[in-house]
């Protein structure tokens, strides 16, 4: 019997152990992961790594991690111009299936979602800036965004009849959609009046329909859906294949 308890305590000492050396192990390499990607996609700030799944020093062995999750803040992703970029809140993705080299010097993942928010302000640099004529006599611009309710976009409407600016903006309830892969739409869903004067819809959707391209993401993501929320428009993006650094 002393021999058995023995022999139990050494195993749980031995498993608290290997606990510890796992754990100790899945935090330098999060911390390596942070680095090569932070260098890799040229952010200014290093990213949250998380790598999921137990044992660590396992999947460390066979070269494939099961789930990691990566977090990063304040993400600059191009416009499809090549003008300037747009500036993403907060981009996160869940990784499968990351095949990777033994110095995180490559890594890809098989699949991968994930969200990302855009700030309203940030999307309204996509909208026309400068006062477009929509009807005789009749100039207006969007000025603001904001969240409309049930996935809506309020575009604030500033315009101005004969000269005089109307007392208030416009407003008009706008969806939202992504196209092939790149792009966020706003499209109102029906066009606001000003002032009474008559005016052609094409022209007035000119000022308040407006697209915005996105692209560059980390590993070659793409757009999935998107809708309106409170603070900006929330984004859902997936992509196969996925090559973070390498």
């Amino acid at each position: 019997m002393r021999a058995l308890r023995i022999l139990l305590v050494v195993t749980v000492v031995l498993a608290a152990v290997l606990v510890v050396v796992d754990r100790v192990a899945v935090h330098i390499a999060e911390g390596e992961a942070a680095d090569r990607l932070k260098a890799a996609e040229d952010l200014a700030r290093t990213p949250d790594v998380s790598i999921d799944g137990f044992p660590f020093l396992t999947q460390l062995a066979d070269g494939t991690l099961d789930e990691v999750r990566v977090g990063i803040e304040d993400y600059e992703a191009g416009t499809g111009d090549g003008a300037r970029t747009i500036r993403i809140a907060d981009l996160s993705a869940d990784l499968h299936g990351v095949d990777f080299s033994t110095d995180f010097g490559s890594a890809v993942a098989a699949e991968a979602t994930g969200t990302a928010t855009i700030a309203y302000d940030e999307l309204l640099k996509a909208a026309a800036s400068e006062s477009g004529r929509v009807g005789p006599g009749v100039t207006a611009r969007v000025v603001g965004l904001s969240d409309g309710g049930n996935g809506k976009i309020k575009v604030a409407v500033e315009a101005a009849v004969l000269g005089v600016e109307l007392p208030e903006p416009v407003s008009v309830l706008s969806s939202v959609t992504v196209v092939d892969g790149d792009t966020v739409r706003v499209e109102a869903d029906a066009v606001p009046e000003f002032g009474g004067v008559e005016i052609i819809e094409s022209a007035v959707r000119r000022i308040t329909d407006f697209e915005q391209g996105i692209d560059g993401l980390p590993g070659g993501i793409r757009l999935d859906e998107v809708r309106a929320a409170g603070n900006g428009v929330e984004i859902t993006v997936k992509g196969s294949d996925v090559r973070l650094v390498g």
